[in-house]
Formats: C-alpha cells, structure tokens, sequence
C-alpha cells in the first residue's frame, strides 16, 4: 500500500505496529503535494520542512513510548486557524503577510496530541463564499472528474475547498475546517469525503479568523467517518479563552462508530412542518 492510500485510522494502526514511520508517512504526503498542488491549488502556504521536523520529533516520541492520539499523522489546515510562525491569510492579501504570534486552541490541541502539519489550506476570502472561487489566492480545483466530461473543471464547494480538495486528492490524511452555513458539509459532499460541523461550542474558536461567531464552529475533514471521529475527539474540548465553549467532557467519538444505526430515526421538530404537508412526507 502507498502510504498515501492509508485512512487515518489505518495509518495510526500502521504506525503503532512499526510498518512504517512517522517520516516516511510525511515525506510521501509531502511529495504528493509537490506533485498534485501546483494543479489543485488546495494549499496556500505549505510547510515541508517543519512538518519532516515535526514527524522527526514525532517517530523520536513514539520510540519513548509517548506517543499522542494523533502521533505522526500529517494533516491539512484551512487558513482561517492562526498558526505560531506560520502565516495565516483567511484567503486574502489584506491578510498576506500575517504570521501570527499565537496559535489557535484547535491546532494547538491537534499539535499537543501528535499531528503534523503539511500546510494551509484554501478557502474562499474570509470564508464568505460556497466555490472556493473567491479566495485571492485563486480557485481551488476538485480534484473528481465527470466520466463525460473530464476535461470540465469542477469545484470543491466552500469555504472549506482546499481542506476537502487535499483530503480527496490524498495529498493528507485529514484536515480541519470550519462551517458556518454549510462550509464542511458541502465541500466534503462535493469531494466525495466525511465532514463533521460539531454541535456548537463543542471545538473553541480561539484563534480562527471570524465570519458569524454566532453560528461558526470547527470540524474534521477525512475520507470516513471514523477518522473524523478521531480527529474531533483532539479538536474538542472546553477552552476558557473561548465564552461560548461548552463546559462539557469529550467521549471517545470513535466508540460511537461501532453502533449500529438500525432503528435510529431522523425527528423533525413540529414547527419545520408545513400545513397541508402531504401524508406521505408527515409519516417519514
């Protein structure tokens, strides 16, 4: 198996077992941007050598039996989340040459429990579009193609494109996103990929460039659910630096993919039923 091919939870496993190193992992999803990005545009900023120095420190971890959750897992990061050191631009030039002095709660939680950056990902300017089309930095291609058409350029859907663009072209294992009106959901619809918009307050928005703090919330991009799960369990958390962080414990999200959803139904709350709905549709 290319080390690219691993799912995040597939590659954790193989890396716990010593098939392959943290290095390795990242210096193929490394190459793989070098070689993909350049046509998709899923990255603005990328960050090569710190993440080979971050996987160094990371296999130097795991041979002192401290590995992390997330130890040598190399991942994608929209560029709404501030990163210590590494420039920040939300997609655009006003915001071109900001490295921030800080880094964001989510990354930071994401860093402490092992994870390697590969980059910041492209996202429409301030997050205010649904194509990807609008990010200064220039569009952001879905790397699908149509059978009839493959020579039409598809988009990745937004804010979040270059997050979903990355995770579906498997130049990383993952990768963060935010979603206000839909900016997870529909890039990871149009990317054939998992997405999650966490319940609100569930991830802190410390650090993360606003667009509706009322309704803004962080989540996971992979490609299944169960690697979204592992991703959110770091991600979660209560941040007193965040006011509308839920004070709440973090449960192992994963565990919860092993239920079976046989019998669970989707409610409808009285007042989104219209008078006059079809029978039909009121028993569904």
């Amino acid at each position: 198996m290319h080390p690219t091919d691993f799912t995040l939870a597939g590659a954790l496993a193989a890396l716990n077992e010593g098939a392959i190193s943290a290095e390795e992992l990242t210096r193929a999803h490394v190459a793989a941007v070098e070689a993909l990005n350049p046509k998709l545009n899923a990255f603005i900023t990328t960050t090569s050598e710190q993440a080979l120095e971050a996987a160094r420190a990371s296999d130097a971890r795991r041979k002192r039996g401290e590995a992390g959750p997330l130890e040598g897992i190399p991942l994608a990061i929209k560029d709404l989340f501030c990163t210590e050191a590494v420039r920040t631009t939300a997609g655009s030039k006003i915001l071109g040459n900001f490295i921030p002095p800080y880094e964001s709660t989510v990354t930071a939680q994401l860093k402490r429990d092992g994870a390697v950056f590969l980059g910041k990902a492209n996202l429409d300017e301030f997050a205010m579009g649904s194509s990807n089309l609008t990010s200064a930095y220039g569009g952001v291609l879905n790397p699908w193609q149509r059978k009839d058409d493959p020579g039409a350029r598809l988009v990745p859907g937004g804010s979040s494109g270059g997050s979903a663009a990355a995770v579906a072209a498997r130049i990383a294992l993952g990768a963060t996103g935010t979603d206000t009106g839909g900016s997870i959901r529909q890039p990871a619809a149009f990317c054939g990929i998992a997405g999650i918009k966490p319940t609100y307050g569930r991830c802190s928005r410390f650090g993360i460039v606003a667009f509706a703090s009322s309704l803004d919330q962080a989540g996971p991009f992979a490609r299944r659910v169960e690697d979204c799960a592992i991703l959110l369990r770091s991600m979660a958390g209560h941040d007193p630096k965040d006011s509308t962080s839920a004070n709440q414990p973090v449960p192992d999200f994963a565990a919860a993919c092993t239920r079976s959803v046989k019998g669970l139904r989707i409610g409808v709350p009285r007042e989104y039923r219209l008078d006059g709905m079809p029978a039909e549709i009121e028993k569904l």
